[in-house]
This record gives C-alpha cells, sequence and structure tokens, in this order.
C-alpha cells in the first residue's frame, strides 16, 4: 500500500477533525453540567433556610431508567455509598444528575451498616477482619468501593460526584476498565468503571490491605485513597479519561450539605481526632 495515499491522509484528517469536535462538544456539555450545578446550590440553600429538617431518600436499588440491550464489557451498574439513605436537596439534586445521564443505568446504593453485611459475606476471613480495623467512613468506602466492583463489575461514583458526559457514551464498550485523571494528571478513585474480577482492582485491594495490617501513615488519602490507586496502576497502561469531561465533584453539593447530619463530620478532619486504624 503506497504510504502516500491521499485518500488515506484525507480520512485521517476527517476521523481526527471528528474526535476533536466531540472531544470540545463533551467539554461544553461538561462545563454546562457543572453550571447547573452550581447554580443549583442557591435552590438547595433557600430550601435549607426554609426547612432545614426536610431529607430525601436515596434509593438503595433501581433499575434503569431505559431498557437497552447490554453492550458494555462493564456492567451498567452505578455504585454508590453514604452514611445515611436520607441526604440534602443538595445530595439528592446530584443523584438525579447522574440518573439522567445514565438511563441505562441500573443504581445500588449502601449505607454504612449494609458495607459491612456485603464485606462479610462475600468476603470473609482476612478482608473482613481487616475492613473491620477501619474506624472513618471514608476509609470503610474506599476498600468497599473496590470490593464490590471486583466482586460485581459496573460504575463507582462519590456519592458528590456526577457524571459529566452521558454515562454510555463515557465508558467504551469495548472496555475493561475506566479511571480518571484528576488535577495534576494523577489518578482518582472518585470515579471507577471496571468489570468483575479485575486483576489491577485486585493489586489495589492487596494494597490497602497491606496498609490496614502494616500501616506507615495514618492519613486516609494515603492508607486507603487515591494514593493508592495512583501508587499501583501509575506504571501500567489503564485506561484512563480526563475529570475535565467525564466526572466532577462539589457541583452539586458542599462539605456543608453531605455531612449536616454526620456526628463526626469530613474524614480530612475526622482523622486528626480519631485513629483510622484500630490499635
Amino acid at each position: 500500500m503506497d504510504g502516500n495515499n491521499p485518500a488515506g491522509t484525507e480520512f485521517s484528517f476527517s476521523l481526527g477533525m471528528e474526535r476533536l469536535a466531540v472531544t470540545g462538544l463533551r467539554w461544553l456539555f461538561a462545563r454546562a453540567t457543572k453550571l447547573y450545578g452550581n447554580s443549583t446550590k442557591l435552590i438547595s440553600w433557600a430550601f435549607y433556610l426554609l426547612s432545614p429538617r426536610s431529607r430525601f431518600s436515596i434509593p438503595h436499588t433501581s433499575v434503569a431508567l431505559l431498557a437497552r440491550p447490554h453492550k458494555h464489557k462493564i456492567p451498567k451498574i452505578i455504585w454508590q455509598t453514604n452514611y445515611t439513605d436520607r441526604v440534602t436537596i443538595a445530595v439528592y439534586f446530584n443523584y438525579l444528575c447522574n440518573r439522567w445521564l445514565s438511563p441505562t443505568y441500573a443504581y445500588r446504593f449502601m449505607d454504612t451498616a449494609e458495607r459491612a453485611r456485603f464485606i462479610n459475606e462475600h468476603f470473609p476471613g482476612h478482608v473482613a477482619e481487616a475492613y473491620g480495623k477501619l474506624q472513618i467512613g471514608a476509609a470503610q468506602a474506599d476498600l468497599w468501593r473496590l470490593l464490590v466492583l471486583y466482586r460485581f463489575g459496573g460504575v463507582y461514583l462519590d456519592i458528590d460526584a456526577h457524571v459529566a458526559w452521558p454515562l454510555g457514551l463515557a465508558i467504551d464498550p469495548e472496555l475493561n476498565e475506566l479511571y480518571i485523571l484528576h488535577r495534576g494528571g494523577k489518578l482518582s478513585n472518585y470515579f471507577i468503571a471496571s468489570v468483575q474480577e479485575n486483576p489491577n482492582l485486585a493489586l489495589a485491594i492487596d494494597a490497602v490491605l497491606q496498609n490496614i495490617e502494616h500501616p506507615t501513615t495514618s492519613n486516609i488519602f494515603e492508607l486507603t485513597g487515591p494514593a493508592v490507586l495512583q501508587d499501583v496502576l501509575s506504571n501500567s497502561s489503564v485506561p484512563t479519561a480526563p475529570y475535565e469531561i467525564t466526572c466532577y465533584q462539589g457541583s452539586f453539593t458542599n462539605e456543608f450539605f453531605q455531612y449536616v447530619d454526620h456526628p463526626q463530620g469530613k474524614w480530612v478532619r475526622v482523622q486528626d481526632k480519631v485513629r483510622a486504624i484500630k490499635c
């Protein structure tokens, strides 16, 4: 084949322009979604001032809003967790955004008690024992997300994270996993998409268990959080996507709305008062 084939060059140019256009569209859509989320905070504050005790229920199980043939390797299930399923309107707006932008995905939610039951049922023994040593909810959620994706597959989102592009389009059907690159090009764990029994998740799980059994830090970010994922997978050629066109945090909600009913507050301050791991 002639390497200087004009037809081939024209096709490559057209394909490149198409990809550029799609990326531009995703960026505009993502920014619009973020702007919309920020604008709802005004409604959330007004609603809270008028009715500070009102809460909305996050369903623990919800089927896909639209039935479509499942062509993705990664199961079409969104997983989330929180210390309670009774949330402020800001967190509920965030939940609704994810449901609207992932209509072909089922939804699963677990609170603190359900997380513990899941671990004991599916990972009895040393994994459950290690999980039981974690005393801060954020650290428990860090390990749980890896375990639930390893067991069932799907997409994990933090309770304050929202997708910035329809999820069925953001994840290529042929992918076995997808991670996001956050600021500084570092891997984050507030969005993880994976097939069942992913060996890379197994490596991350083993690293977290090692940190729990032989801790060298009390910082949750490094003990069980994003730093573990970065250390384990940074030298691997795992598929990634920039967070700016994939998934944001905090557009709809903030620390107050998320932790208003939490007896301890946000983990970054709790870890200064409570040991992350039982002695």
